[in-house]
């Protein structure tokens, strides 16, 4: 694992690949602040003609959603160039599932996983609708329900607990679908429990693992990534904070992994003898590359 601190090893490494998948959170941005020098690092991957995706384990926003806060941060993106687990999810229950349309998906997440399961035509409850105090003596079964999916929820409750509870204790061939299993997400300079986490007192419960865990570092994002538009694995880099998400997944579909220390992974976990996950190369900041290059834009 090497790695790159001088102008000529991170010129050569960019020269290297065709193709760069990025995370979001911890490697361009920390909530709604942009890391030092990523914008410029970002436009001389553009300059250089070189593809750019961006694949997010966060399912609280849609497709739509993530390229608002681009635009917002001033960071060019296209609709295209974007793959969140919430839209891994719909897309999973249409293409790969083939979803009933008499059926509907229960959800414990936030708005980003109702819009990208609208987007595919599945029909979906729950989710934000089940904020603020409810009885759990309100809560009855429904016929309809053909799936429940887990996601990160910041105003998860007991009573959505077990209304999820409820769904798939009493039909257990019901799907349960986790967007993603990140235990902690990186915010405001530390770390929250993650969609992982959320799900834990629920597969607890029912004794029952997920069916289907759509984010990283499972592959079937970055195989409909490779497959839509025909990208080399060889020729492709995974760029992330995460070992056990981002670097995993890179690794486990043969692409080169890049760490990034500015998010979940410090550098001392990253080299340590004990740690199973191992990035091809690492570097303080994505935004190394365009300070070290002398590639940041005037002011």
């Amino acid at each position: 694992m090497e790695k790159l601190t001088t102008a000529e090893q991170l010129n050569s490494f960019i020269d290297s690949y065709d193709n760069f998948l990025f995370d979001c959170d911890g490697v361009l941005w920390e909530g709604s602040n942009v890391f030092p020098n990523v914008r410029e690092a970002m436009q001389l991957l553009r300059t250089k003609g070189k593809r750019i995706f961006f694949v997010t384990n966060n399912s609280t926003k849609s497709r739509e959603a993530y390229l608002d806060k681009f635009k917002k941060l001033d960071i060019e993106a296209h609709l295209d160039e974007i793959f969140s687990s919430a839209f891994a999810t719909a897309a999973y229950l249409k293409n790969v599932v083939n979803f009933p349309a008499d059926k509907k998906v229960y959800i414990v997440g936030m708005s980003g996983i109702s819009e990208e399961l609208k987007a595919e035509g599945i029909r979906s409850f729950g989710g934000v609708e089940d904020d603020g105090a409810r009885s759990i003596d309100d809560i009855t079964d429904d016929p309809e329900v053909g799936a429940v999916v887990m996601g990160l929820d910041v105003n998860i409750s007991y009573y959505k607990y077990c209304k999820a509870f409820t769904f798939l204790h009493n039909h257990p061939e019901r799907l349960f679908l986790l967007t993603n299993a990140d235990s902690t997400f990186p915010t405001h300079g530390t770390l929250f429990p993650g969609a992982g986490a959320i799900a834990s007192p629920l597969i607890t419960a029912l004794e029952r693992k997920p069916d289907a865990i759509l984010g990283k570092p499972a592959q079937n994002m970055l195989e409909a990534i490779l497959a839509e538009y025909s990208l080399d694995p060889t020729k492709s880099c995974m760029i992330g904070d995460r070992l056990d998400t981002d670097i995993d997944f890179g690794n486990r579909g043969g692409l080169t992994t890049l760490c990034v220390l500015t998010g979940v992974t410090r550098e001392d976990k990253l080299l340590s003898d004990s740690n199973p996950i191992k990035a091809t190369f690492y570097v303080d900041s994505f935004g190394d590359f365009a300070s070290l290059t002398g590639s940041t834009l005037p002011n």
